[in-house]
């Protein structure tokens, strides 16, 4: 019978040749499943889902629900590590493929994470800045807070990203309607910022507590969703700074073991207050890629199987486009005239049905700077069609 590992503290380095499993299998997991083969890594993705992004890189795609603990319990055993692709994994499942190898990041981080109330509750609670928020779990709740909260956004708690589950608020009655809309869930309300900005730090934790961070980047979101990415953008010194710092606070109140994406607003007086957390690489790190001697994928690599953490130096400024499923519409995107500027590099997540709104892929240009990375790809992006 395979050796039952002891969790996640374990500080036993997975060598090139063995087995990742990923619980997961978007195109996050496919980014990182490159990053394992490239390096000598055999992957296992588990999901409900088959011919995944993720899937289509790994050596083996288990598609079975997340629920099934005996599949996920084959799935455990088969591997050698066991990492997360998006942070909404169940609590059970984590807990049962830790019983059987070692997970990293630890499951109670996710549990953390997955919840906008408790991933907020917990911030406040450890000295970390967010804004004003009150948890909405009734109508006693919105009739307490409703009358003088002022403006603000009404989030459901759980299984909530890219915008959804959100609904702009400004009176106790648009409280209460946005609430009836969401079926009544728990909720969390949080006051507006007054923001200059928006930016996001990755980071990346180590078994042995080692830290590195990228620069910072800059980001743009149409209707809740992440739309471009730049670094290194000229941040203030000292905001730069504070924002690894916190970031860096985080990871290790966590003793968290991998990559963590931290998304603040900078306000107008340049004070930084955290949006959200991800615990996993993120969207706006993608540029990383082509851009940092180690992206995040190969970090999160190296952290979860127990080697050395690589250099986040940026080559070159660049900056990222999402794709949505908009583009494929009326036609298939011209992916020719995009490609025909050379410092232009797609990166498609083998998705086969495009929908408005989806996440497809991405572009990347790099630049001598931030703000021109940021012109060449969005050129690109509106040379497709």
């Amino acid at each position: 019978m395979k050796t039952i590992y002891p969790g996640t503290h374990s500080l036993k380095t997975i060598l090139p040749g063995s087995t990742i499993g990923v619980l997961g299998s978007g195109q996050l997991g496919r980014m990182f499943a490159l990053s394992a083969r490239r390096m000598g890594y055999r992957v296992h993705t588990y999901s409900p889902d088959r011919d995944s992004p993720t899937g289509q890189i790994a050596d083996v795609e288990i598609d079975a629900a997340y629920e099934d603990l005996d599949r996920v319990r084959e799935f455990a055993e088969a591997v050698d590590v066991v990492t997360f692709e998006f942070e909404n994994v169940p609590a059970a499942t984590a807990e049962t493929a830790a019983r059987y190898a070692i997970v990293r990041p630890a499951g109670d981080v996710l549990h953390t994470t997955q919840h906008r109330l408790r991933e907020k509750t917990y911030l406040a609670k450890h000295g970390f800045p967010v804004t004003r928020f009150e948890a909405i779990r009734s109508l006693e709740d919105i009739q307490r807070v409703g009358a003088d909260f002022g403006p603000g956004i009404l989030k459901t708690a759980g299984f909530g990203y890219d915008g959804k589950g959100q609904y702009r608020v400004g009176s106790q009655g648009d409280i209460t309607s946005a609430w009836e809309k969401m079926g009544r869930q728990e909720a969390v309300l949080e006051a507006l910022v007054d923001f200059e900005s928006e930016l996001s730090v990755v980071g990346v934790r180590s078994v042995h507590g080692d830290c590195a961070f990228y620069a910072p980047s800059a980001n743009a979101h149409v209707n809740g969703v992440l739309d471009v990415s730049s670094a290194p953008v000229a941040f203030p010194h000292k905001v730069a700074e504070e924002a690894k710092a916190i970031a860096r606070g985080i990871l290790e109140q966590f003793q968290m073991t991998g990559v963590l994406c931290v998304e603040f607003f900078l306000t107008r007086d340049h004070q930084l207050v955290i949006n959200e957390l991800a615990p996993r690489p993120h969207n706006s790190g993608h540029l990383t890629i082509d851009a940092c001697v180690t992206s995040q994928f190969e970090q999160q690599l190296r952290a979860v199987c127990g080697l050395p953490l690589g250099s986040t130096e940026m080559l070159r400024p660049a900056a990222m486009a999402n794709l949505l499923g908009d583009v494929w519409f009326p036609e298939e995107p011209k992916w020719a005239d995009a490609l025909a500027i050379p410092e232009v590099k797609l990166h498609l997540y083998g998705k086969m049905e495009p929908r408005r709104g989806r996440k497809m892929g991405h572009l990347t240009a790099t630049a001598g700077s931030a703000a021109e990375a940021e012109w060449v790809v969005r050129r690109a992006r509106g040379l497709l069609g």
